[in-house]
């Protein structure tokens, strides 16, 4: 059951749930990607196949707001504001220990292996490396884990995990990275800001991150405060 956010006639805007591959992979499990195609051909009564243009994406561990295009000229107009880096991208995430600095900018090369579907940080630009930035914010700790607002500013894949695990700050339950390994890894995507592909209205979306499970429950008033919700 798609958790529809926003939709019209140019773009659908949706939060995805945990551990479903935003589009087809090697699993063969259920996509989001396909899920959206299905949900618009059966609502609309539409003949062969569906476009919807699927313009930026999630792990697959991760959860949160997704826009999806229903033209290809909102997927062109979506696309460029990515480029560009005016599509907003927020996440929430827990992390295991607590930050040396409670703010501050990373910048590193990342490289995937797509054979073991891993991402590593390269000490210089390397063939296949690509730049990879982002800014952290504290927003609560305790003695074991801390609650970061993490803002993309570039969308690499397994960023935001790879670029925390460097500095010793591994996502809580995420063991590809480090982590004690746990049923669901603690990073969502909360807030995503853009501009819509045909009205040019400012759009925000918000959603919180599960707040009864662990460890996100240990944070609920904060994430509550951070999100105005």
């Amino acid at each position: 059951m798609l958790d529809i956010l926003f939709e019209d006639n140019h773009i659908i805007v949706v939060n995805k749930p945990q551990n479903i591959p935003t589009q087809s992979d090697s699993s063969g499990d259920k996509d989001l990607l396909t899920m959206v195609k299905e949900y618009i051909k059966e609502k609309y009564n539409k003949p062969g196949e569906v476009y919807v243009g699927l313009v930026h994406r999630l792990d697959r561990p991760t959860g949160g707001v997704l826009v999806f295009a229903k033209t290809s000229k909102a997927a062109g107009r979506l696309s460029e504001q990515i480029k560009n880096g005016t599509m907003q991208k927020t996440y929430l995430c827990v992390v295991e220990g607590t930050p040396v600095e409670p703010h501050a900018e990373l910048f590193n090369y990342l490289k995937k292996n797509p054979k073991e579907n891993r991402v590593k940080v390269v000490p210089a630009p390397v063939d296949g490396a690509k730049e990879a930035k982002l800014s952290y914010e504290l927003l609560s700790s305790n003695d074991k884990f801390s609650l970061l607002k993490v803002n993309l500013q570039t969308g690499r894949s397994h960023q935001i995990r790879v670029q925390l695990s460097n500095i010793k700050l591994p996502i809580y339950g995420d063991a590809k990275y480090g982590a004690h390994p746990k049923k669901n890894i603690a990073l969502y995507s909360s807030v995503l800001k853009f501009e819509h592909p045909t009205t040019k209205q400012i759009l925000t979306f918000k959603v919180c991150p599960p707040v009864d499970n662990l460890p996100w429950k240990t944070f609920a008033s904060s994430i509550m405060k951070e999100l105005e919700i």
